[in-house]
């Protein structure tokens, strides 16, 4: 059951979603390790979600139709002020432009994935599916998660260090600005496809 439940996580991982978008545009532009940090923090919003699975949070949040609708709100806009965020970086003074302190972006990778309701929704759906009723609930519950955010972990790490790869294009003030805004609207377009993907179907 292990090595299925790792190719499921693997398989949803894999699955294009906000998270691949963001930690590939942070790379890029803001370089490897800021992107690192950011997976950091994806983990452990990953992490909080699976604990909120085995607490139940993940079935109130999909059977509350107005707590889903408020994560899917939040979620939504502040991948819209990390768009922001990223334009106005962009237009910032080249010499200033990597001066943020790390706690930043694993910040913003945290909150992302707090307010990302389909991943407490994919650990209600997928965790259970995995789990042996003969053997205590609990500590399977805990080793699924820890799986899936090892699994997630390691792709999210995969495409900070290969986008961080094109951070040398970021070298020249001019194609930096460019390409920083070009990324913001990217984000921006991401957020409203977050937005209309995690809508609710009657």
């Amino acid at each position: 059951m292990v090595l299925e439940f790792l190719a499921a996580s693997l398989l949803i991982e894999l699955t294009p979603g906000p998270n691949m978008a963001w930690l590939a545009l942070l790379g890029a532009s803001r370089g490897r390790v800021a992107a690192l940090a950011a997976v950091a923090g994806v983990a452990l919003g990953l992490g909080v979600a699976g604990t909120a699975a085995a607490l139940g949070v993940s079935t109130l949040i999909g059977t509350t139709p107005w707590l889903f609708q408020g994560l899917r709100w939040a979620g939504s806009l502040y991948l819209l002020y990390l768009a922001w965020d990223s334009w106005r970086d962009s237009t910032a003074p080249q010499e200033t432009r990597f001066e943020e302190p790390l706690l930043r972006y694993f910040s913003q990778g945290l909150l992302s994935n707090m307010l990302n309701p389909k991943a407490y929704l994919v650990f209600a759906a997928v965790l259970p599916q995995f789990v042996d009723p003969a053997q205590p609930l609990l500590a399977q519950l805990v080793t699924l998660t820890a799986l899936y955010v090892g699994v997630a972990t390691a792709v999210h790490t995969a495409i900070a260090l290969l986008a961080g790869s094109f951070s040398r294009f970021f070298a020249d003030p001019v194609w930096s600005r460019r390409l920083g805004r070009i990324f913001a609207v990217l984000l921006a377009a991401v957020a409203v496809w977050f937005f209309f993907a995690t809508e609710l179907k009657s």
